[in-house]
């Protein structure tokens, strides 16, 4: 029994090199906004065009529904409004992050420093 809890039943278990160089947390923070901004844009493209296919098809199926065509159109209008947002927020990110941080692209692809 003694022998059981000796030995650990996990083995050796070595941290990543980067964890051993110190350089670890900067990066994964950078890395984490990075992926999360990336992850909303692509959402949203995709929530997109969701809306568009069923925006196409509200119009399709309307026939001579005033209101329905209305609707569909007013459902295409705001899902091409959301895109040039999305597409604008790159856009206001990099000048932001010229007047800022001298660097267009700091916002969008951050590399953090500790503070010593």
């Amino acid at each position: 029994m003694q022998n059981l809890l000796s030995e650990n039943p996990f083995g050796n278990i070595t941290p990543p090199q980067t964890a051993l160089s110190g350089k670890a947390p900067e990066l994964a923070i950078g890395s984490l906004i990075q992926l999360v901004i990336g992850l909303l844009i692509i959402g949203a493209g995709v929530y997109a065009l969701i809306n568009l296919i069923t925006a196409g098809y509200d119009f399709m199926s309307a026939g001579d529904d005033s209101k329905k065509v209305a609707g569909a159109w007013a459902k295409i209008w705001q899902t091409l409004l959301g895109l040039a947002v999305a597409a604008g927020a790159f856009v206001l990110a990099a000048i932001f992050g010229q007047l800022l941080f001298n660097n267009p692209m700091f916002i969008l692809n951050p590399i953090l420093t500790p503070i010593k």
